[in-house]
């Protein structure tokens, strides 16, 4: 006769093991959207890590390892780190310009954005913002560098001259912008106004806000350009918010995973990649303009930091040390 407790113990096991299956299959969706390719180690890296960017040309990655005030800087190729900069203060925007040969570090402790040029990322002077300089964008056709900083303002950097031409005021700290080709537009995350800037990136003003009534919190920023929508992650619920690009309307807003910090669109499978501090990376489908959620994976809480290269096809998740996981940027293939 079998011993009932042994069959209990069979029986629990299966159960476990069923549910464990039937979450992977809940957290991975059915289609696996993103292949885990590899785990790049980049050293002992514990605290926040901040925004990446990328020298497509030598295939370089840098990361804003905002707690521990370095940059490291990883070998794509050899999947390897080959240096960390020393000597800043919290750098949080990093941004890397071919025409110049220039990365740019934004540093929130002291409000400067440090020069580093050429093969070796040698030291070439800095501006000086005055506080909290933040996120950077590149304006390709206007040679430009834009920092959002301090208690509220965008400031216009000439590459040429690396001088701070011009300053644009806004009411808050600004987060998460992009850049709107079409329209010379500059769209501007306001988390504390509750509300999107929209800037006219020719005469610096600001022309409409869009108030953001779906929640609060709203941080990264991506623009769908073939659809024409803003696509804004809010943290307080969590959700996406799709604007309409001509009025700000709300097109779809969907629940999504917690903590989110980046947001990338994939033109290509018309995609929209989303990591979040809860530890997740949700996938959207954009295709149809409702914003479906294709795949919700597992990651490591804290890791909310990604970065979407679509000349590379693919998506680097940056994860810092915890006590089951090495800090390591986490290589992802989209797929098919």
């Amino acid at each position: 006769m079998p011993n009932p407790i042994s069959a209990m113990m069979i029986a629990f096991t299966g159960t476990l093991a069923l549910l464990a299956a039937q979450d992977q299959a809940v957290t991975q969706g059915e289609t696996p959207a993103l292949k885990l390719e590899a785990k790049i180690p980049i050293g002992n890296v514990s605290g926040r890590i901040d925004h990446m960017a990328v020298d497509l040309g030598r295939q370089r990655l840098f990361i804003a390892e905002l707690g521990n005030n370095t940059v490291g800087i990883v070998d794509l190729n050899s999947r390897n780190v080959i240096r960390t900069m020393t000597g800043l203060k919290e750098p949080q925007g990093v941004a890397y310009l071919p025409s110049t040969d220039t990365l740019y570090i934004a540093n929130a402790g002291d409000g400067s954005v440090r020069q580093f040029r050429g093969p070796d990322y040698a030291a070439a002077g800095q501006i000086d913002l005055g506080d909290d300089a933040d996120n950077i964008r590149l304006d390709i056709p206007g040679n430009r560098i834009i920092v959002g900083y301090g208690s509220g303002g965008l400031a216009m950097i000439d590459a040429a001259s690396s001088r701070k031409v011009a300053d644009i005021p806004l009411s808050v700290h600004p987060e998460g912008f992009q850049l709107d080709p079409g329209s010379g537009r500059i769209l501007v995350n306001l988390p504390r106004a509750q509300a999107i800037a929209v800037v006219d990136g020719q005469s610096g003003k600001q022309t409409a806000t869009w108030p953001t009534k779906i929640a609060g919190g709203n941080f990264p920023m991506a623009l769908e350009q073939d659809a024409r929508h803003a696509l804004v992650a809010f943290r307080d619920p969590a959700r996406l918010g799709a604007f309409s690009m001509d009025d700000g309307s709300v097109i779809a807003s969907p629940e999504i995973c917690g903590d989110a910090d980046d947001l990338f669109v994939d033109p290509k499978r018309r995609r929209v990649y989303i990591s979040c501090g809860e530890g997740f990376l949700d996938v959207l489908d954009s295709a149809q303009g409702a914003y479906r959620r294709l795949a919700r994976i597992a990651t490591v809480a804290g890791a909310r930091t990604s970065l979407f290269v679509p000349e590379m096809d693919r998506l680097m998740l940056a994860v810092r040390a915890s006590g089951r996981e090495a800090a390591a940027i986490w290589v992802y293939q989209p797929a098919p």
